[in-house]
């Protein structure tokens, strides 16, 4: 599991081929790459879906890719060249999912949500090893959904039509991914699944600390993963195997129960939270369907060359 790399303003290039060759030199049978081909900072030009499809090109094995924000939502940003974000996903569909294969030199196929070019492409689905996998677009940037007019504008080239058609684009997508939600669970329990992996770019806010006078789960910065991540917890309390919730987006690892809280564990979710830059590391996980926990987790420190 990897993602949120490279940045070339943190000078991560001189960085990335460590981690490629540390990914190529492991025993991996596919990797996961969650979000973020890009800085938040610089534009959304063609060149920058080419050279990560370049980048996931050079690995041996299958890659899995999960859209992240910097490459679709971020990209009205003035910074990232003031460019309409919707067509920059609709961009991001048709070339980022060439085929109906993962990518990486050996391919391995995938279930998709949408057809090849079109809406939800880039949801996708596949089993290996009595476990079920599933990659979700629900960005970073509060999963493209805007909370209001200053919002809308601030530092960027939106116009109000624009947000609005952001938040359409947002409840279009929800749905969508909850619907893929409830089909994967469904498959996995017909299955006999021991356990689900789900992967999304974005972090739901998990850390937010806890206000007992005031729901924090509303603030702008994630109001827009609420609908999905109680669905999310819906069926993970429906579920007798172990769900492992993969996200990138704050770039440092972190494993842990965040589920419901302290007095009320949902005991089968597992939150693993990847590295990203300038960290460029990268996360094994080892998959054992007789254990009780199922996923053996480790993070792997690429160390760089002097």
């Amino acid at each position: 599991l990897w993602g949120d790399m490279p940045y070339k303003k943190a000078g991560d290039n001189l960085k990335l081929p460590a981690v490629l060759q540390s990914i190529n030199a492991s025993d991996i049978a596919f990797s996961i790459y969650d979000g973020d081909i890009k800085d938040g900072s610089s534009t959304c030009t063609d060149d920058i879906y080419a050279d990560a499809l370049s980048m996931f090109g050079s690995l041996a094995k299958p890659v899995v890719y999960v859209p992240g924000d910097n490459e679709w939502t971020d990209c009205h940003r003035l910074n990232n060249g003031g460019m309409d974000s919707l067509e920059r996903l609709d961009h991001l569909r048709k070339v980022m999912f060439p085929s109906l294969n993962s990518l990486g030199k050996t391919t391995m196929a995938l279930e998709h949500q949408g057809k090849l070019g079109a809406k939800f492409v880039e949801n996708t689905r596949f089993s290996h090893g009595g476990i079920t996998f599933v990659g979700i677009n629900m960005p970073g940037s509060n999963n493209n959904m805007v909370m209001n007019a200053k919002e809308c504008t601030n530092k960027s080239a939106r116009k109000t039509a624009q947000c609005d058609a952001a938040n359409a684009e947002y409840l279009d997508r929800d749905t969508a991914n909850v619907a893929w939600l409830a089909e994967s669970f469904a498959q996995a329990k017909t299955q006999n699944a021991r356990g689900l992996v789900l992967v999304v770019q974005g972090d739901p806010g998990f850390d937010l600390p806890e206000t007992e006078a005031f729901d924090e789960s509303t603030l702008p910065g994630v109001s827009g993963y609420r609908h999905f991540m109680g669905k999310l917890a819906e069926q993970t309390s429906a579920f007798k195997g172990e769900v492992l919730f993969v996200h990138g987006d704050t770039h440092f690892f972190k494993l842990d129960k965040p589920l419901y809280d302290p007095a009320r564990m949902l005991t089968n979710f597992t939150r693993l939270q990847t590295f990203g830059s300038p960290s460029l590391h990268w996360v094994k996980v080892s998959v054992d369907p007789t254990s009780a926990s199922v996923f053996q987790v480790e993070p792997v420190i690429v160390r760089q060359a002097n």
